[in-house]
């Protein structure tokens, strides 16, 4: 009996490569590199099932190229912006994503940030490695400690809520801002030490972080954002930076991925990592096997997968 044809769109650790070759005719773009456009819509051609990656165009476009017998995408992130679930839905294809598995790594990043920018410790790496000189004083690289500071987070989803109880071991007080409950978001921006991003990407929250929110912001707050690039008007935070209007800033997420606006990159009060949220092997491995059983739901056993992020589309 021929097994269902996937398409994997990049290379990911072995034990999820095993998996998905024991169930499926497998085509893997083995690669660290997304593949180009034309690749990538040349080779979902007849594939029963995708697995995506966030740099992926889901559309339309995508799908007429699968063809009819496509069934799901099995989307290799949390997120989904990269996705018309409209387009997938219409036409009766599954989109699953990987939620819940990546909560701890990118909590555990988001205040990996938080010091690393309030100690100062990736400045202090570069002045060692620069060979600058430097000797211990009473008044070297003065940072700040976490346990009277205001941690205010965007967003109170379930990482959020993972920063929080991180957070609050260190001694900080938390508030936060959503649509239907917490602080306003201005009130939060004026009140926070540190402002933290835990929102999706959408018409609403694009640019949420603008000029006008980055005067709200204390001149000796900082920003962090692990959520998604376009959050952030990259340019306006170059320019409060510049001038003076907010002491810093910590970015693993871009509003042009993998671009990053030129004038961050000189800044010492910026830390940037480059999209490093979920990147230990074992939420890897746990968000590709996510990817696995949401595509055996649908390709082998012919159910709706736990994970659907548009269960109607069952054909």
């Amino acid at each position: 009996m021929t097994r269902p044809r996937v398409f994997a769109s990049r290379r990911f650790p072995e034990r999820v490569r095993g998996e998905l070759g024991r169930s499926f005719e497998l085509d893997l773009h083995d690669s660290e590199w997304p593949p180009p456009r034309d690749e990538l819509l040349a080779r979902a051609s007849g594939r029963d099932g995708l697995m995506t990656m966030l740099t992926d165009r889901i559309d339309d476009e995508l799908i007429d190229a699968a063809g009819p017998q496509l069934r799901i995408v099995a989307n290799y992130a949390a997120g989904h912006d990269n996705v018309d679930l409209e387009a997938c839905t219409r036409r009766g294809v599954f989109v699953s994503n990987t939620p819940d598995v990546l909560t701890p790594a990118v909590a555990e990043l988001t205040m990996a940030l938080v010091l690393a920018l309030l100690r100062r410790v990736v400045e202090g790496d570069r002045l060692i490695r620069h060979r600058q000189p430097w000797i211990w004083g009473p008044n070297t690289m003065l940072g700040r400690g976490l346990g009277s500071l205001v941690l205010g987070l965007v967003g109170y989803g379930r990482i959020a809520r993972q920063v929080e109880a991180l957070a609050s071991t260190l001694g900080m007080e938390v508030v936060h801002s959503t649509r239907t409950g917490g602080l306003r978001l201005e009130a939060l921006l004026e009140a926070a030490d540190v402002v933290s991003l835990h929102v999706p990407l959408s018409d609403e929250t694009r640019h949420l972080i603008d000029k006008h929110a980055l005067t709200l912001m204390k001149p000796t707050a900082v920003l962090v954002n692990t959520s998604r690039g376009p959050i952030v008007d990259e340019a306006a935070l170059a320019a409060a930076l510049e001038g003076g209007e907010i002491a810093g800033a910590a970015l693993d997420v871009f509003e042009r991925e993998p671009e990053v606006e030129e004038r961050l990159l000189s800044l010492e009060n910026v830390v940037l990592t480059p999209h490093l949220g979920s990147a230990t092997l074992e939420t890897r491995e746990a968000m590709g096997m996510v990817c696995v059983e949401a595509l055996r739901a649908v390709l082998l056993d012919d159910r709706v997968p736990a994970n659907a992020l548009n269960p109607e589309a069952a054909r």
